[in-house]
């Protein structure tokens, strides 16, 4: 787990939004019925910057990203709102048209590269077929072009490797793999669903580092989703919280670990480990996210928050308030609470 928070971002740039998300809900059909799994989603990503979006497992974030990129099964989900992605609208294009825009306009990465590589193919092919797709050139030319690119993200003797099969390679290696094939086009959003989950530390440090380098280099926007505060405080620009299908806050990198303003905040950063503190006991914020099916029509953190009021976290559906230019809580309690930062 990357904790190092000394690091800071550069600051982000003052231009259009890549992307444009509003309102988004995503819904499943399942035992219990229309199951809505994001609620209400909105938060926008400008050029050249990178965005986080933090949260415990099952708190959406996934299935965000996957909207965005259009690849949720056709059936068995019903996707309302709008994504807008360099001002093109997502939902509701066939899967033609999103073919047409997936790897040109946006890329993603996983989690697990492994499972995203064909055991069949080399290297080098899988990236020359995103070449051939969006820019038509021939065999050879976007064999080349396959090849410049594992150069360009840090994979030694890429003319021979781009002839390997991934099992050939380490898990980070594949990760640059994914990487090469996500930014061949020169896409101009990146989504990165936690890309260094699966790697030791090393091996993470050198792939943020590497991804801040291709940022850079080809001036493209990063989504970046993880559980890591250590990852965002040294990736992320601006961070969006998620709990229970909802952004619950929505600040700078500054303000989330200086001054967080919704308790599901307060709890993440408290759970981070002190390296100073050897013997102190961790922090954990009590309990589970909920199962969407249970999911109150209220304040869904309050079963687990130490600052929940009766008759008022309980009482009715709490929207996201803007508190400043930028800034939004979805807590009725937030000009009253006091919260911790990082080092309070």
């Amino acid at each position: 787990m990357v904790t190092d928070l000394s690091l800071s971002p550069p600051p982000p740039k003052v231009q259009d939004d890549v992307l444009q998300i509003d309102r988004l809900s995503v819904e499943f059909s399942t035992d219990h019925g229309w199951t809505k799994v994001v609620d209400d989603v909105s938060f926008n990503v400008p050029l050249g910057t990178t965005v986080g979006l933090v949260g415990e497992s099952g708190s959406g974030k996934t299935v965000t990203s996957l909207a965005v990129m259009g690849l949720l099964p056709s059936r068995g989900v019903r996707v309302t709102g709008s994504v807008q992605v360099a001002g093109r609208e997502m939902v509701g294009l066939t899967d033609r048209q999103l073919s047409d825009i997936r790897g040109a306009d946006v890329s993603m990465v996983f989690q697990e590269p492994r499972r995203s590589l064909s055991p069949a193919f080399t290297v080098g092919d899988q990236i020359a077929e995103v070449v051939r797709r969006h820019e038509g050139l021939s065999k050879k030319a976007s064999f080349t072009r396959a090849v410049e690119m594992l150069d360009i993200v840090g994979i030694d003797h890429a003319a021979r490797r781009a002839r390997a099969y991934p099992h050939e390679f380490s898990g980070g290696m594949c990760q640059r793999v994914m990487l090469a094939i996500a930014m061949v086009c020169k896409p101009k959003l990146l989504i990165a669903d936690e890309p260094t989950t699966a790697l030791d530390v090393t091996v993470q440090k050198e792939m943020l580092r590497l991804m801040k380098e291709l940022q850079h280099e080809f001036d493209v926007s990063i989504l970046f989703i993880t559980h890591d505060l250590g990852v965002v405080a040294e990736m992320c620009d601006r961070v969006n919280v998620m709990y229970a299908g909802q952004v619950v806050e929505s600040t700078t990198i500054d303000d989330l670990f200086d001054d967080p303003r919704h308790p599901y905040t307060e709890g993440l950063l408290a759970a981070i480990p002190d390296p100073r503190a050897k013997g102190a006991r961790l922090s954990a914020i009590p309990g589970a996210v909920p199962a969407p099916w249970d999911w109150p029509n209220t304040c869904r953190f309050q079963a687990r928050c130490t600052h929940a009021e009766p008759g008022r976290c309980d009482a009715a559906p709490i929207a996201l308030h803007d508190l400043t230019e930028g800034r939004g809580v979805r807590c009725v309690r937030e000009s009253e609470l006091t919260l911790k930062g990082l080092d309070g």
